[in-house]
């Protein structure tokens, strides 16, 4: 009989392409990747992986396993969805994560709504970029994951995804107090063309976002700093290192000597929440998803 763990790995090493990428998804070490394959490989009698290069590439038989396997993990996530549903209540184990800002202004006040009606249901909740809690709902190491994208700049989603609209988060221009625009009822992005700017981490997707928007609008912005954290960005604000783009949510309290004006053409992210579409019944994936659209109707 097969093992479902073992066809839990076959189907990360199909997925990642390798064993290093299969062991990061699993979070296990790449020697249990490969006792987890050798037995596999006892089990059905044939070859599953075979060299290429420095690393291992799927034989024939592989792919025929790993197509099978793929199906058949998605067929116990249904069964999970149908037993939790048969029960009639949300209960068992949540995992979600959420980018920074809203893991501070969405996630308390909705795992607080889920503690108080949904006694049964246990949440862990982790803080991940939107890229990495795609792609760790997608391996099914998460249930949920709270994610962004910018009114002119989507996300890119994979197949099999089911997302869900939670709030548009207004973003505004954050400036030393005494900047020559400070106290400006609007502003447009080119007024700081001459501006030093404080941006996120290079290859992050908000940096990507700001660096395609500014140079959508004529000019090559002089990146000062970088930080991940919008308090982080604020902070330099504040000293008078520059000036950045600031999302409403999750962003107070506001530190002295920091000014916000809303951009003339609005700027804004796009917030919701994504799942796998085979576990679209489970009574848990809905009860957090109400808790979110919930939490974020109050958000901003």
């Amino acid at each position: 009989m097969l093992n479902l763990e073992r066809l839990r790995t076959l189907d990360a090493l199909a997925r990642h392409g390798s064993v290093s990428g299969a062991a990061a998804g699993l979070h296990v070490t790449t020697s249990a990747v490969s006792q987890q394959m050798t037995k596999l490989e006892r089990e059905v009698g044939q070859q599953l992986l075979a060299k290429n290069g420095r690393g291992v590439r799927l034989t024939d038989a592989g792919r025929l396993l790993a197509d099978h396997a793929a199906r058949i993990l998605s067929q116990v996530e249904l069964a999970q969805s149908d037993l939790e549903r048969q029960r009639g209540k949300a209960v068992g184990e949540l995992r979600i994560s959420a980018f920074p800002t809203a893991m501070r202004g969405l996630l308390p006040k909705a795992l607080a709504s889920l503690r108080t009606h949904h006694p049964d249901l246990r949440v862990s909740a982790v803080e991940l970029e939107p890229q990495a809690g795609v792609q760790r709902v997608v391996r099914g190491d998460l249930d949920l994951a709270v994610v962004l994208d910018w009114y002119n700049k989507p996300l890119p989603m994979p197949d099999g995804l089911t997302k869900a609209a939670l709030l548009d988060d207004p973003a505004d221009v954050a400036m030393p107090a005494d900047h020559p625009l400070a106290g400006r009822p609007e502003v447009d992005l080119e007024d700081f063309a001459d501006d030093e700017w404080i941006t996120w981490t290079e290859g992050e997707f908000c940096h990507e976002w700001l660096m395609f928007t500014l140079r959508g609008q004529g000019f090559e912005p002089r990146i000062a700093h970088r930080a991940e954290e919008h308090h982080t960005q604020l902070a330099l604000v504040a000293a008078g290192f520059g000036v950045c783009v600031v999302p409403r949510l999750g962003r107070d309290p506001m530190p002295a000597g920091v000014r916000t004006a809303p951009v003339r053409h609005r700027v804004r992210r796009h917030v919701y929440v994504v799942w796998r579409a085979d576990a679209d019944r489970r009574p848990s994936i809905r009860a957090a998803v109400e808790a979110l659209r919930a939490a974020g109707a109050e958000a901003v």
